[in-house]
């Protein structure tokens, strides 16, 4: 929380070349099946939430932009990909999995179900297994060295060690 009891909100691009803050309560979360947002994300759906009310504010970098079609535009990190947000004429919504805690906004509605995927439904009943379970047949695992920049802000990015 900020000073004046708004919620604060921050995170950023895989890279960490974008970052971004936002001051107020978010709107509405949402997962949105429809096939550009399926495109835009490369992943089954892409989950959203409005910051209409609140004030966004790019720390570090300004994602690029695509023209998804003739009402909005996909802003998405230039340099790693990560897909960042969703423009249109009635305002700007996030990528959730974007924000440094992305466990704290849970959608509340799916949009775009006509174009759904038949087995999103089911994921919840397939098998999980932590990443490491898979070191005998995958044994980089066990050197792995993450350069993805950690959910939190950095005065500079990436490490001089790594540069």
């Amino acid at each position: 929380m900020s000073l004046d009891n708004k919620p604060v909100y921050s995170g950023g691009c895989q890279c960490g070349a974008v970052r971004f803050h936002i001051e107020g309560a978010l709107g509405d979360a949402s997962i949105c099946h429809c096939r550009m947002c399926q495109k835009a994300s490369g992943n089954f759906y892409l989950p959203l939430v409005s910051v209409r009310g609140a004030k966004l504010s790019w720390t570090r970098g300004e994602p690029r932009k695509f023209r998804s079609s003739n009402h909005a535009w996909r802003g998405f990190c230039g340099d790693c990909g990560t897909p960042l947000c969703y423009e249109a004429p009635d305002g700007i919504a996030m990528a959730i999995a974007s924000f440094d805690h992305p466990e704290t906004i849970a959608p509340v509605i799916q949009w775009g179900v006509e174009a759904k995927l038949p087995y999103v439904d089911r994921i919840y009943e397939l098998p999980g297994e932590e990443t490491m379970a898979d070191i005998t047949s995958a044994p980089f695992l066990a050197d792995l060295v993450s350069y993805q920049h950690p959910d939190h802000d950095t005065e500079t990015w990436p490490p001089e060690e790594r540069s």
